[in-house]
């Protein structure tokens, strides 16, 4: 059976089996913040999304990654869904999500709603990658009246 939940302390040495681009103090800062959450599947993490806030504000998913055995079986669809619904009961209007253009996420990301909106090229030496491009999704929220 599945569980999403927020990523813990002792979820450290399985996370990095996942990530291998946080950085340690990174990995603590995502679980004190609760930015950072994992999927379980039959006591197994098989699955991570972490976010950052984009000004501050938004909600910007910087990586989503399920274990390469478990791709295609809505993991993925899962651990997204559950995210922007955290970030639509916190009050967030939207969130933003990235990859590189010769990456298939883009289409997963536009068959959850996220729609194309710019991008960047990085040339610095070093860090030399293709197009990356931006993608948002509105929330939309629920008003409560007395």
């Amino acid at each position: 059976m599945e569980m999403i939940r927020y990523a813990e302390i002792n979820d450290k040495s399985a996370w990095y089996t996942l990530d291998s681009h946080l950085p340690e103090a990174g990995f603590d800062e995502k679980v004190r913040n609760r930015q950072g959450y994992v999927c379980i599947e039959d006591r197994k993490m098989i699955g991570l999304l972490r976010y950052n806030l984009f000004w501050d504000i938004i909600p910007f998913c910087t990586l989503l990654v399920i274990d390469s055995e478990y791709r295609g079986r809505g993991f993925g669809r899962q651990l997204m869904e559950h995210w922007k619904q955290d970030m639509q009961a916190a009050g967030c209007g939207m969130v933003m999500v990235s990859t590189q253009v010769d990456e298939d996420a883009q289409h997963f990301y536009r068959k959850l709603g996220f729609k194309d909106s710019g991008g960047f090229i990085v040339d610095i030496p070093g860090y030399e990658q293709p197009m990356e491009m931006i993608m948002i999704k509105g929330l939309q929220h629920v008003q409560y009246h007395e």
